[in-house]
C-alpha cells in the first residue's frame, strides 16, 4: 500500500491522501500504520484518539497545549471541514502563518498538525464527525489558544458568525499571548 503525502506551504504540516480500494461492497483504506506514517514524515507515538461531532457553522479552535504539546493526525468520517493549522512557535520563520485544507468523507484526506501549531476547524456540512490521534493526552491546565478571528492572521473562515464555545470566544489574539505560553521553534 502507498499513500500520497504533500507538504503544505508550511512544510511541517502534511496533507495525506491514503490509498482507497473501492469495490461493490464499499471501500477499504488504511487510516494509520505506524511504520508507514513514520517513514512518510509523521513522527511520534499517538497516545489518545478523539472523536468530535458537530453541526454546520461550528468552529472549534484555535487550540494548542504547552508544555504538553500535541501533534495531531485528523480525518473526517462523515461530512466536511475547513481545517487550519497556525504556526505559534516563537522564533519560527513561519510564526503567525497558517495553512488550511478541506477534509471530507469524500476526499478521505488527513492532516498532520505537528507540535507547536494552533489547530482549529469549521464545519461546512450539515454535520461532521472528525477523528484525530494525539501524541500527548489532553491536559486542561496546559490548554491555550488563539482567537479564531485574529485580524493579524487573516484566516478566511467559511462562516462570518460561527457557533463557538464560551472558551473559544474568549481566546486571545496571538500578539497578546504571553511569550511563556508559546512554544519555541526548534525545541
Amino acid at each position: 500500500m502507498a499513500m500520497k503525502v504533500e507538504k503544505l506551504a508550511i512544510p511541517d504540516v502534511l496533507l495525506i491522501t491514503p490509498d482507497v480500494f473501492p469495490d461493490p461492497r464499499g471501500f477499504f483504506l488504511e487510516s494509520y500504520h505506524a511504520e508507514r506514517y513514520r517513514a512518510a514524515g509523521v513522527p511520534g507515538e499517538f497516545v489518545q484518539d478523539n472523536h468530535s461531532h458537530s453541526s454546520r457553522g461550528t468552529l472549534r479552535g484555535l487550540h494548542f497545549q504547552l508544555p504538553h504539546a500535541q501533534a495531531k493526525l485528523l480525518y473526517v468520517l462523515r461530512g466536511e471541514i475547513f481545517d487550519v493549522a497556525v504556526d505559534v512557535r516563537r522564533g519560527s520563520p513561519t510564526f503567525g502563518k497558517w495553512v488550511s485544507a478541506v477534509l471530507s468523507d469524500q476526499n478521505k484526506q488527513q492532516l498532520f498538525v505537528p507540535e507547536g501549531f494552533a489547530h482549529g476547524f469549521c464545519v461546512t456540512s450539515e454535520i461532521v464527525d472528525v477523528v484525530y490521534k494525539c501524541t500527548d493526552i489532553y491536559s486542561p491546565k496546559d490548554d491555550h489558544g488563539v482567537l479564531w478571528s485574529d485580524p493579524a492572521l487573516g484566516i478566511p473562515w467559511p462562516v462570518k458568525s460561527p457557533t463557538l464555545s464560551k472558551k473559544d470566544a474568549q481566546l486571545l489574539l496571538l500578539a497578546n499571548i504571553p511569550e511563556a505560553h508559546l512554544p519555541v521553534y526548534g525545541r
